[in-house]
């Protein structure tokens, strides 16, 4: 593989990466459940500093990132049963009561620890091909990324819990009289989504520089990348992702990174015009 060739690619694996993680929580919360979660950003934010908070203690990033993601989403799970499970049939207030959670959320930090926090730099190293060199920690997250995938389609479409719980997302009155707990599904369900939003936190921690206010540097492609995807967040998330990320590869390279976010923000507009059930409603008519 020629140096340029492989720079295109790991440019390509870049952005995809960042879309899939930063999205994968919310296609459940957001995409399966419905609801409007306006602290995305700061679940990944809790991430981020639970896991440079441990590494500052002393435990090794791998560890860190996995408890960071497991104590966001042990968050998630009580911000459900205390907030969100008042509004699932209205939307617009979980989307209120979120973007308040998350104004509260963000004004604490700002007052607790600060504007800034001290990163942990990234691991790993660099390699070279050719006259170009690459951050090897880069490649990681696009492993991580394709890992996340994976996992998001065997526990929801291999697995009884995930059956139960895509049919507690289309109907749940119909789920539970059936037998199925849908309070304990929905549950489990929106803590798996802040633990993915945990997770993305924690793997871009050693990334950049540390303020309450650094979810929103993911939020916006999150929703883009969601919204797109369409109704079938399962199918359409990744198609999504992949698209995003050749348009913003593409005018990152010859425009700069702000013509590449505008351009891709275009894109969105453009798709949601042409298909408004998202890109996963031409795979399911095509696998008909």
């Amino acid at each position: 593989m020629s140096a340029e060739l492989f720079s295109v690619f790991y440019q390509f694996a870049d952005v995809f990466a960042f879309l899939i993680l930063s999205a994968a929580g919310l296609a459940i919360v957001f995409g399966m459940m419905g609801v409007i979660n306006m602290a995305h950003g700061e679940f990944i934010m809790c991430g981020a500093y639970v896991t440079v908070g441990l590494v500052n203690l002393g435990v090794p990033l791998p560890i860190a990132q996995i408890l960071a993601a497991l104590t966001a989403g042990i968050i998630g799970m009580i911000v459900e049963l205390l907030i969100v499970r008042r509004f699932y049939k209205r939307p617009l207030d979980s989307l209120l009561a979120t973007w308040g959670l998350s104004l509260i959320v963000t004004q604490s930090m700002l007052l607790i620890i600060g504007s800034a926090v001290r990163g942990i730099g990234t691991p790993e190293g660099s390699f070279a091909i050719g006259g170009y060199t690459f951050s090897t920690y880069r490649l990681v997250l696009f492993v991580c990324a394709v890992a996340v995938l994976g996992g998001l389609y065997i526990i929801f479409m291999k697995t009884r819990f995930g059956v139960i719980a895509r049919a507690t997302m289309q109907n749940a009155a119909m789920a539970k009289a059936l037998g199925a707990r849908t309070g304990r599904i929905y549950s489990i369900s929106f803590g798996i989504g802040t633990a993915l939003a945990g997770l993305c936190g924690a793997l871009y921690a050693p990334t950049m520089t540390l303020i309450p206010t650094m979810g929103a540097t993911f939020v916006v492609e999150s929703f883009v990348t969601v919204v797109i995807g369409g109704a079938n967040v399962l199918l359409g998330t990744a198609p999504a992702a992949v698209f995003l990320a050749m348009i913003r590869m593409a005018l990152n390279a010859s425009y700069g990174q702000i013509i590449g976010q505008i351009g891709m923000l275009f894109a969105v507009i453009l798709i949601i015009r042409v298909l408004p059930e998202g890109l996963s409603s031409v795979l399911v008519r095509r696998g008909r």
